[in-house]
């Protein structure tokens, strides 16, 4: 690696950083335009399986809240490999007040009966995470699910829309909230984003909270 002055290295940096700028404001617009992809509508009723044996439909997986993230693991039944990319997912995924507070839901679903996922959970420490059984897959039929993936799901009134799908490489940017609040249809319900009229807004930063400082939402 080449080494030269501090004088050279700010420059060199500076010269950098507006790049970073650039890849930053394409990266907004990419959201903007993500806000406004068109919506397709999904059964409310699939069913899922939560921690304990309650059954749930996806209605219920939003918690209340009007928008949802769901990483759907590749956890089967009986697997004594799990993936590991899914894995580094779930390990990346940051502390879901941050989410909650601004409507976001995030959960995992896997095709793996649900005494399998609760067990795996308590091993991978992922216990802030909710985590249900996808009820014969038919969560998984409804996506076009191949292996793994993340879907975004909008709740209006009785009806579920599924907004955005990514896999592949396209998850590899994901875990911090900010990173998730660009991919919900409100995004992340600032002043300065380009979203579309009518979605909630307020000013940069004012929301922000400690975990647990948040009121309910």
């Amino acid at each position: 690696m080449d080494t030269v002055t501090a004088e050279e290295f700010d420059a060199a940096v500076a010269a950098f950083r507006e790049r970073e700028k650039a890849e930053m404001r394409a990266r907004d617009a990419l959201a903007a335009a993500r806000r406004r992809l068109p919506a397709v509508e999904v059964d409310p009723a699939l069913e899922f399986t939560a921690i304990g044996g309650a059954r749930r439909t996806l209605t219920d997986l939003f918690e209340g809240r009007p928008q949802l993230i769901v990483y759907q693991h590749m956890l089967g039944p009986g697997d004594d490999d799990p993936c590991a990319g899914c894995c580094m997912v779930a390990d990346h995924v940051a502390h879901l007040d941050h989410l909650n507070a601004r409507g976001v839901t995030f959960a995992l679903t896997s095709r793996a009966p649900i005494d399998e996922i609760e067990a795996f959970r308590a091993r991978m420490g992922w216990r802030h995470i909710p985590w249900y059984a996808d009820r014969d897959a038919g969560l998984a039929r409804a996506t076009g699910l191949g292996s793994f993936q993340l879907d975004v799901f909008l709740r209006e009134g009785d009806r579920v829309l599924r907004t955005y799908s990514t896999t592949g490489r396209g998850v590899e940017a994901l875990g911090s909230t900010w990173s998730f609040l660009d991919l919900v249809p409100y995004g992340r319900q600032e002043t300065w984003e380009d979203t579309p009229a009518g979605r909630p807004q307020s000013e940069p930063y004012v929301w922000w909270r400690r975990h647990g400082e948040y009121a309910e939402v």
